[in-house]
């Protein structure tokens, strides 16, 4: 073994005996274009150099136990891109999905999709469903993949649903709560996240889960996405771990529900 795996190991080992892992990741993996850009290379070389993050950050998880890893593949303001790399980037998904799902199952990752997969090419489309229905009885990390997603889109999408079914039983609609419409959204089965990371150093959330992400910490680092790996996750972690999350409440009010 390496001394950076070596010292991957120990930090890793660290992290599990504080037992304070996050439940549920978010990412938003920018900075793909500039990191092939630096390197005088055609921007879908970014986006590949990219998966490579991912494998990696989806085997850290699984090792760490984190439930839950959404990240933000691509939105729905991307179709507005150049359309070479909007095929650059489906042919990649093609690529990924068929060369990664079955390590993901030996692995008992289960896959899921949110967003408007209707959106996407017939062949990327039919090998997710293919690889959300091999994995849909693994017990493991739960990677969420957004895709075609669009927050504001997934909120209207909510409101319609839950409307429609109060008007089809009857129900009058002041009755609606906070977790009926949380139920109503694509995540509706996830809990929210713990803990969101955006690489490239850029401070918004470019309509990413705007309800899901009240309350969850943000931790935003300059390393560009496809130079994210297992030590840039730690200190997320990390990071995270040195907060105190009060929901509102303060800090002897923490206190005294813990003891």
């Amino acid at each position: 073994m390496s001394n950076l795996d070596k010292n991957i190991e120990k930090i890793r080992n660290e992290i599990l005996a504080e037992n304070k892992i996050p439940e549920h990741i978010a990412i938003i993996m920018d900075g793909n274009g500039r990191w092939a850009k630096k390197r005088k290379k055609p921007r879908i070389f970014g986006h590949n150099e990219g998966i490579n993050s991912v494998r990696e950050v989806v085997e850290e998880c699984g090792k760490l136990g984190v439930k839950y890893l959404t990240l933000y593949t691509f939105s729905v303001e991307n179709w507005g891109r150049p359309q070479q790399e909007v095929t650059g980037l489906m042919q990649l998904l093609l690529r990924t999905i068929k060369k990664e799902v079955d390590e993901l199952n030996r692995n008992n990752v289960k896959l899921s999709i949110i967003g408007r997969i209707d959106d996407l090419p017939e062949k990327p489309k039919k090998s997710l469903l293919d690889g959300v229905k091999k994995t849909s009885l693994n017990t493991g990390l739960n990677l969420i993949l957004a895709l075609s997603y669009s927050s504001r889109q997934e909120i209207l999408d909510g409101i319609k649903k839950l409307v429609s079914e109060y008007n089809e039983k009857g129900m009058p609609l002041d009755d609606i709560t906070e977790m009926d419409f949380s139920r109503s959204l694509y995540t509706g089965s996830v809990p929210d996240p713990d803990l969101l990371i955006r690489t490239s150093g850029e401070m918004r959330l470019s309509n990413f889960l705007l309800w899901q992400l009240a309350y969850t910490e943000f931790y935003i680092t300059d390393v560009l996405w496809p130079d994210f790996r297992s030590r840039e996750l730690f200190d997320a972690i990390l990071d995270y771990n040195k907060r105190e999350r009060r929901f509102g409440k303060t800090s002897e009010q923490i206190t005294k529900d813990k003891g």
